[in-house]
Order: structure tokens, then sequence, then C-alpha cells
């Protein structure tokens, strides 16, 4: 099964944005404890990758609309 990677760009935004609703959760007193940091970084990265996969998206929809 192949997923386009506007899919896969929602997917990784919607992983984003649960890893940030568990860190805030789970800053009790403060967020410089390890699971804070580590669901923060987390989500960080998943963040970047849907970014990037709406960057791919919108390049390969424009070199498709040149030929």
């Amino acid at each position: 099964m192949k997923f386009s990677p506007i899919t896969m760009g929602f997917l990784y935004f919607l992983v984003g944005i649960l890893f940030t609703y568990v860190a805030i959760l789970s800053a009790e007193e403060t967020i410089w404890n390890f699971i804070t940091i580590l669901l923060a970084f987390l989500a960080t990265l998943d963040f970047g990758v849907s970014i990037r996969m709406f960057v791919i998206h919108f390049k390969v929809k424009k070199n498709n609309k040149k030929k």
C-alpha cells in the first residue's frame, strides 16, 4: 500500500501534536525532566518530517504540471 507525501505529512503532524500533548501532561512541577524533554524532542522531529513531506508533495505536484 502506497501513501502520498501529503498523507504522510498529515500523519506525522498528528503524531507531533500527540507527542506535544503528552509532553504537556507529563510536565508536573517543571518541564526539565527527561520524559518531557524527550517527548518535546520527538514532537519536533515529527513536525520537521511533516513539513518536509508537504514540501515534497508540492514539488512533485509542481513538477508534474510542467510535463
